[in-house]
């Protein structure tokens, strides 16, 4: 993301990241939402590894503290609030740019899912500690401010995609719930949401592009999703067995050349219905 500075690839890659599939969708909302929370995890950290010369690390933090509890604040906090600002102009301008206005439908569903991205990575900030007396008394901590890994704000946001919020498409002054009866419950900031409802993944349909999952290779004893279970979508599986020849127990002979036995594996491959 270093690279994102320079103006030739920043058109680049606005006009590659955000490839038209489903649009409107939750998988186009967690699309959002993890391309925003990315950028804001890389560019903070190289700030904070000093790598970038518009930033370093957070140093409103460093004389705040508490002296009676024995710890203050110190180390090199990540400084997400330049990361955030960073993000919201890489991305956020270009599809206010397009629109003309952010509060148009669509538009401002995608900055909404753009900012949840953000508000993950900020809402997972930890502080970790550092002590310091004699023999590891302890007796003072040196505490910054820290990001989550991105594995665990993936987590986060994939618990968001498979919670996301349908609104309405034709929305008034604000972004809004579909379901009349629940209008009334506020939309968070963390909160994924979407227009249209994702097509069938799982059946083959050329003309939108889906390839569907029949034929698909997976695995009889996952539970993750290469798991013939989830994969298959409940068509069950298709079992043969493939033979596989290879060399082995290969020797070097003096002097000089190699002298390897022929070996013989069967192995059970598991493919959708």
């Amino acid at each position: 993301f270093l690279q994102l500075r320079q103006e030739g690839n920043r058109r680049e890659l606005r006009s590659n990241v955000f490839v038209p599939c489903f649009v409107g969708t939750k998988e186009t909302a967690f699309i959002y939402a993890v391309t925003s929370a990315g950028l804001v995890h890389s560019v903070t950290r190289s700030c904070s590894a000093g790598n970038m010369t518009e930033c370093s690390c957070d140093m409103n933090l460093r004389h705040g503290g508490s002296a009676s509890e024995g710890w203050h604040w110190g180390g090199c906090s990540d400084d997400i609030h330049y990361g955030m600002s960073f993000s919201r102009r890489f991305l956020d301008v270009p599809v206010k740019n397009v629109t003309g206005k952010s509060g148009s439908g669509l538009a401002a569903m995608n900055l909404h899912n753009n900012e949840a991205g953000r508000q993950a990575v900020a809402k997972l900030m930890s502080v970790d500690c550092r002590c310091h007396g004699v023999s590891g008394s302890c007796a003072v901590k040196t505490c910054w401010k820290t990001m989550s890994s991105f594995e665990k704000i993936g987590r986060f946001l994939k618990d968001k995609y498979e919670n996301s919020i349908q609104i309405s498409d034709r929305p008034k002054k604000k972004l809004r719930r579909r379901e009349k009866s629940q209008r009334k419950i506020p939309i968070r900031k963390e909160d994924l949401l979407y227009v249209n409802k994702s097509p069938n993944y799982c059946v083959e349909d050329q003309k939108l592009g889906i390839p569907g999952t029949q034929g698909r290779e997976c695995n009889r004893t996952s539970d993750g999703p290469d798991g013939c279970n989830l994969l298959c979508c409940g068509r069950g599986y298709n079992t043969h067995v493939v033979r596989h020849v290879e060399r082995c127990e290969c020797k070097f002979v003096w002097c000089c050349y190699v002298r390897c036995r022929r070996c013989e594996t069967m192995t059970d491959v598991h493919t959708c219905k």
